[in-house]
Formats: structure tokens, sequence, C-alpha cells
């Protein structure tokens, strides 16, 4: 039988939570912001289910489903997913989300021995460049044959 050596077994695992686009709420000292966002991804990565997450950013179970439900939460819906190990879901980008990607990037969760030490804002250019391409297409004139 071969066994891991002793010291792979108290290694942390690697947590690694996908980029994704905050859910656009209004803007509230006390609510969901972006940094609280990434902050409850990152709490939910490292385990202990919603609850605990909802309560280490200092919100609740409840805010968190509603804030999931919210029109533009597809991406945190996402990445919620991808984190707590659900199959993914084959989802489009709407253009709404295109253009807000764009414009604002994503935020990247940083974790380091299993903490959440940093949440980086990430330009997506793949958006950038497909909002550009949709414009470029809406400004074309009409071309006999084409």
């Amino acid at each position: 039988m071969n066994q891991p050596p002793p010291r792979a077994l108290n290694r942390p695992r690697h947590i690694r939570v996908p980029a994704f686009a905050p859910v656009p709420v209004r803007p509230r000292k006390d609510g969901w912001t972006p940094a609280r966002q990434a902050a409850f991804l990152a709490a939910l990565a490292q385990g202990g289910g919603v609850e605990a997450a909802a309560l280490r950013v200092g919100l609740s179970r409840e805010s968190a489903y509603r804030l999931r439900r919210k029109p533009g939460a597809g991406s945190f819906a996402a990445a919620w997913d991808k984190v707590t190990g659900k199959p993914p879901e084959k989802r489009k980008v709407t253009p709404e989300e295109r253009a807000v990607r764009a414009r604002f990037g994503l935020l990247k969760v940083r974790i380091y021995r299993g903490r959440h030490i940093a949440t980086e804002l990430k330009p997506d250019n793949r958006a950038l460049l497909s909002l550009l391409a949709q414009i470029d297409r809406a400004a074309e004139p009409d071309r006999p044959g084409a």
C-alpha cells in the first residue's frame, strides 16, 4: 500500500475562487459591497457553509441568497457554484453583463495558506474586445452581397 508522506496530510488544500463580476447593488456601508462579495466567496471556499461565510462578512444567510437571485448576479452565482463544487451550468454572458465587465473589470480573490489575503481588480479584456466588435458591427452600413 502506498501512503502519502505525513507532511502532505497536514498541508492545506489549494483553494481557488474564480474571478467574477460583482453584483451591482445600491452602495451602502453595511451592505453587499464588492469587497464583501469577494470575502464571502473566499469564506465559502474555505468551508463551513453559506451561513458561516455570511456571518464572517457580517451579513445574514438570507441576504446572501437574495443577492444571488438579483438581476445581474450570474457571474457571482457561477463563482458561488464553482466554489461549493456544484457542476457548472452552461450560461451566456448577457450584453449588459459584458458592458459591466468591460467597464469595471472582474474581482479576483487571492487566498494564501487557506486565508483570504487580498481582492484584486482584474481587467476583462475579452469582454472589452467583444463589446467593441459588437459596436463595430452595429456601425457598419449594409453592404450589398454581405
